[in-house]
């Protein structure tokens, strides 16, 4: 059985037990399928704050950091024990279009060609890692939730501000991936 955790689990095992979340969520705990909003929690809880944002209960959403943290731990499990021979599958176009950009490091799911703390040391990379945190932080606040919660809880529920969103994260990601990375690569 080992050997069956090991492969990567195809798309109608892995979406469907995803999607089995929603409901399970919703019947057991009236809650909504999400992320982001366990920041919140977090600050709420480490940084007690006069800010009015942070005031609430959040204990009774630390079901929701018990959900981060296995997140965590389960990625770290997967990547000690489970990846087969430590490598990430690329398709070999992605990997030409990869190369013609400068990334050349293909070792693991960060490259070290973007994500190294020498490239995160020049101005280039401050500004590419601070920036797009920013960006993502202001986008989940402001579109109240994140790709996790709009794309999978918000659409099966028929919400219609979900279905904007998610149209909208794939937009953003299209221009990301095929418009400004080129540009921040080459630059």
């Amino acid at each position: 059985m080992l050997e069956f955790i090991k492969e990567p689990w195809p798309w109608y095992v892995a979406g469907p037990l995803i999607g089995l979340m929603v409901p399970l969520l919703l019947i057991f705990g009236n809650k909504n399928f999400g992320i982001s909003s366990s920041l919140r929690h977090i600050c709420a809880m480490c940084v007690p704050m006069k800010i009015k944002y942070f005031q609430y209960d959040w204990k009774s959403e630390k079901w929701s950091l018990f959900y981060v943290a296995g997140i965590i731990i389960g990625g770290f499990i997967s990547v000690q024990f489970l990846m087969v021979d430590g490598k990430v599958g690329i398709s070999e176009n992605t990997v030409k279009d990869l190369t013609a950009l400068g990334i050349m490091d293909y070792s693991s799911y960060l490259p070290s060609d973007i994500f190294s703390w020498e490239a995160l040391s020049s101005l280039k990379g401050l500004v590419f890692i601070m920036l797009g945190g920013l960006l993502v932080g202001f986008g989940t606040r402001y579109a109240n939730g994140c790709t996790s919660g709009h794309s999978i809880s918000g659409l099966s529920n028929l919400q219609f501000g979900s279905l904007m969103a998610t149209i909208f994260f794939f937009i953003g990601g299209l221009i990301m991936t095929h418009v400004l990375l080129p540009i921040i690569l080459q630059s």
